[in-house]
């Protein structure tokens, strides 16, 4: 019977060793700490990957319009298409106002996030978490205030420092799941 268990342990193992996803980390881990140095170019560089997504999305969008014609929703479909493709142009072609519009609707998502924890914190105060839930909204309405009253400025910083904080604690957890398989080969 004890030996059901380990052998569903060994069949869910990465087939790759341990020694790579140390490797993957630490790389990560780098790029991170790379992108902290220069937050302005990785937040142009991550707005031109944006606008490049929207275009390919926007393209691939209007042929699948025209290939399931019968489909429904035609016109609808095309019409987003374009606008999709238009907004990826217009994002590439101009990489600081798209990290601006990019920061706006960060900003505004935060801010109604925050708005909607706060709202759902006081109503259901009687349970527990509901303290958390409230700073956790605060915190999230100030941060998008405060990221749209520092506009234009902290559209040039905001998606680069998001990138970097992602590539560091990914690059982190890559490196300790490497470890932690390590120990159990």
């Amino acid at each position: 019977m004890s030996d059901v268990p380990m052998q569903r342990g060994l069949a869910t193992r990465p087939r790759t060793g341990w020694g790579w996803f140390v490797a993957l980390g630490v790389v990560m881990i780098l790029l991170g700490v790379f992108a902290w140095f220069d937050v302005v170019a990785v937040t142009l560089a991550g707005t031109i990957f944006i606008g490049a997504a929207l275009l390919v999305g926007g393209v691939l969008q209007v042929a699948h319009a025209f290939m399931d014609r019968g489909w429904g929703g035609f016109v609808l479909q095309v019409v987003a298409g374009v606008l999709y493709a238009i907004a990826g142009l217009l994002i590439m072609g101009e990489p600081v106002r798209g990290a601006v519009v990019v920061t706006i609707v960060l900003a505004v998502v935060m801010i109604v996030a925050g708005i909607a924890r706060i709202v759902m914190a006081l109503r259901h105060w009687h349970m527990g978490g509901s303290g958390l839930l409230l700073l956790g909204g605060l915190i999230s309405a100030i941060v998008g205030i405060a990221l749209y009253f520092t506009l234009p400025w902290s559209g040039l910083w905001v998606l680069g420092t998001l990138i970097a904080i992602e590539l560091i604690f990914h690059g982190a957890a890559w490196f300790e799941f490497g470890l932690a398989l390590r120990r159990v080969q």
